[in-house]
């Protein structure tokens, strides 16, 4: 039996809407994505495979599927039809669920048939679902993204990449052999006041327990080696997590 015929099986005797729902499964196997009571936004959401997988594993949590073509009701599961990229699209999914734990999208565009320009839209996609993330995430909130391997690939996950802890490039077994998809997964939203390579004026306001001095940047803290209690240093910012940083001096 092939993998699609697996898959595309399970999905019909198990209720699923389509067989991309247990690339959703396997990536939450694999990430720890989903939570008890995590509010969730997908985006491209029909036929809405992921929408149940989402809402199966948040329980009492609030998931939003968001797509121009229209989902057939899901119990537990709002739906938004519009377009992720328009303004009037966000709001309404800001006032629905504030801010979002979760944001995913496997979405992918109209084939065309010609490989390079079939991965560039898919690229675009994925920097339209990013911008979007941006909006909606919670701070160490988690992203997944679809998007075919090529030439930009490289460059998407560059540019994702200083907005989270780590971001990770997988493919769920789930997936059709003959795919080129591949997926982002992003984990940790960072909200720092600061980004790495920034330089900035600090006070040294305190030390840490490993000998490091303590800076506040808008009430973000950042350990700077090599300082006393009292100076004021230029440092610059050499890493970022989601409540701290680190820099040096320079």
């Amino acid at each position: 039996m092939s993998g699609k015929d697996e898959y595309y099986n399970k999905a019909k005797q198990q209720g699923y809407r389509s067989r991309s729902a247990y690339k959703l499964k396997q990536l939450d196997e694999l990430e720890n994505l989903l939570s008890h009571g995590d509010r969730v936004v997908d985006l491209g959401a029909a036929p809405g495979g992921w929408l149940q997988i989402a809402t199966e594993r948040v329980g009492t949590g609030k998931v939003i599927g968001v797509d121009l073509q229209r989902i057939d009701e899901i119990e537990g599961v709002e739906t938004i039809r519009g377009d992720m990229t328009d303004d009037d699209t966000r709001n309404e999914i800001i006032e629905r669920i504030g801010e979002a734990d979760v944001v995913l999208s496997d979405m992918a565009p109209n084939m065309t048939g010609e490989y390079s320009l079939d991965q560039a839209r898919s690229v675009h996609l994925a920097q339209q679902a990013f911008a979007t993330a941006r909006a909606l995430l919670t701070p160490g909130g988690d992203f997944v993204v679809k998007v075919f391997e090529g030439r930009d690939l490289d460059s998407l996950r560059k540019e994702i990449e200083p907005e989270f802890e780590y971001v990770r490039t997988t493919t769920p077994e789930a997936s059709r052999k003959e795919s080129s998809e591949v997926y982002l997964v992003a984990k940790g939203f960072l909200t720092a006041p600061v980004e790495r390579g920034d330089i900035r004026t600090v006070e040294i306001e305190g030390m840490g327990s490993e000998g490091d001095g303590i800076a506040k940047i808008e009430e973000f803290t950042v350990f700077v080696p090599d300082t006393e209690k009292g100076e004021t240093v230029e440092v610059e910012i050499e890493d970022v997590k989601s409540n701290f940083g680190f820099a040096r001096r320079v």
